[in-house]
């Protein structure tokens, strides 16, 4: 196993166990709300977003035990969207992660109310993180906050979602596509590193390099994800490939091709680690970070 997975591996597990511990909370609500909750929080899935977060923060010398909160509410408002997203209105999957999707498990209702319930458990977390901070700390807190909540809204991941649903049965050009994966994918990737500047106070020309790397990578891993739905292995990825088709939906490959999408993809994944370099040395997790994203085979 590569120095880089190992890396991977461990922050994933760090992850996971403060994920744990957002649950040991007394919580006076029906059991089955919990359990659909952590259902699909624990069924696996890479983190990326908390990971990426965490590491911009701690690159730029930033107190990651403050943006603690804020990583683990961005997992959980993620978690929800694909609760949702699987949906028989939506997407209508069965599987997750190798997994039964949520509502095959508690059905349609109770799915809904699982992701509706993670949204605001991941709010009401990031807002105890305010506890104990003051001045240009609290600032910076809840400036991060609104980030990421603009990010998750209609401005980005809801909007994001909305035109995904419109181009149904439809031929799009590459700005509508560009729209939909800015904002469906990449907008919660770019508040994960806005929010690390933010916290770390990183100088303008660093955030700005940082912000564009998110896209880069953003747009990269929607990308990987489109051409997955067509050559990946169902076994690796943990869910029906072919979906995109079933549904009717244009991709970047079904307008461009694979090899056209696989050169995309490779062109990203250079330009965001160009974008990091100038800020030195700190940053080779992320560099490698971006690369793992761009090779993926789930």
């Amino acid at each position: 196993m590569s120095g880089f997975k190992i890396q991977l591996r461990d922050r994933v597990a760090r992850i996971n166990e403060e994920l744990g511990k957002v649950f040991q909370q007394n919580l006076d609500t029906p059991e089955v709300i919990i359990e659909a909750m952590k259902y699909s929080l624990f069924a696996g899935g890479k983190r990326l977003r908390p990971m990426l977060m965490m590491e911009t923060c701690q690159a730029l010398e930033g107190d990651v035990e403050v943006i603690k909160p804020l990583a683990m509410g961005i997992e959980m408002i993620h978690t929800y969207s694909l609760i949702h997203d699987d949906l028989p209105a939506m997407d209508n999957d069965d599987l997750r992660r190798g997994k039964p999707t949520n509502h095959k498990v508690y059905g349609d209702a109770m799915a809904i109310l699982a992701g509706d319930g993670l949204l605001n458990y991941a709010v009401e977390i990031m807002l105890q993180g305010t506890q104990g901070l003051t001045g240009r700390a609290l600032t910076n807190y809840l400036c991060a906050m609104k980030c990421i909540m603009g990010a998750s809204g209609i401005l980005g991941m809801i909007g994001g979602q909305v035109a995904d649903i419109l181009s149904e049965d439809k031929v799009i050009g590459l700005d509508e596509m560009d729209y939909i994966h800015l904002h469906k994918t990449a907008a919660l990737l770019e508040a994960c590193v806005q929010s690390g500047c933010i916290i770390a106070e990183a100088e303008p020309a660093t955030q700005g390099r940082l912000i564009s790397y998110s896209h880069r990578i953003g747009l990269a891993f929607q990308i990987v994800d489109d051409i997955l739905d067509i050559e990946g292995n169902e076994a690796d990825l943990g869910k029906p490939i072919g979906s995109d088709e079933k549904n009717h939906k244009s991709t970047f490959v079904s307008l461009y091709g694979l090899e056209a999408s696989k050169i995309r993809v490779d062109e990203l994944e250079a330009e965001a680690i160009e974008l990091l370099r100038p800020i030195g040395e700190r940053t080779v997790f992320l560099q490698e970070l971006a690369s793992y994203i761009c090779h993926r085979r789930k």
